[in-house]
């Protein structure tokens, strides 16, 4: 009998014996040889790749690149951009973490989810963006309080 064998064997005695005891434990922590992988549904898909967008969209508002925030929450550029593409499930605290460097509660990230039905970001939500991240590239204060009071005046036209 090889390595494997023993291991299956042993585990189905656990269990065996988790059952006859009334454990519900019974499966719950032993490998089981050919189980399939828990496939995610697609709301849950839809879920991750929205909370990704938002944390997208807010790391564009502040100006700061995927690179910027890998290093500020601790994990590598590709990471990073896997958790905005909703590729990678973000975990509880790492969506804590990621809340406190782009300053917003942890909720930010679930905002607009109930009536959003897979709609993509419009043209002019992607100008906006583009012009929050933009704006906090100009390095000189005095002409990021230049081009604020020109979209003041052009606002009230």
């Amino acid at each position: 009998m090889n390595q494997q064998d023993q291991i299956s064997k042993s585990h189905a005695g656990k269990r065996q014996h988790l059952a006859a005891l009334g454990d519900a434990r019974a499966d719950a922590h032993l490998p089981s040889r050919g189980a399939a992988p828990r496939r995610s549904t697609s709301r849950t898909l839809d879920i991750d790749r929205h909370v990704g967008t938002r944390i997208r969209e807010r790391r564009i508002m502040l100006g700061l690149t995927q690179q910027q925030l890998a290093d500020l929450i601790g994990v590598t550029y590709q990471q990073a951009h896997k958790y905005e593409r909703g590729i990678n499930r973000v975990s509880a605290g790492r969506l804590f973490e990621i809340a406190q460097v782009l300053s917003v509660p942890v909720n930010y990230f679930f905002d607009g989810l109930d009536d959003e039905s897979g709609r993509s970001i419009s043209p002019r939500e992607r100008m906006c963006l583009e012009l929050a991240r933009n704006f906090a590239l100009i390095p000189n204060e005095r002409h990021q309080e230049a081009l604020s009071q020109l979209a003041r005046v052009l606002a009230s036209v």
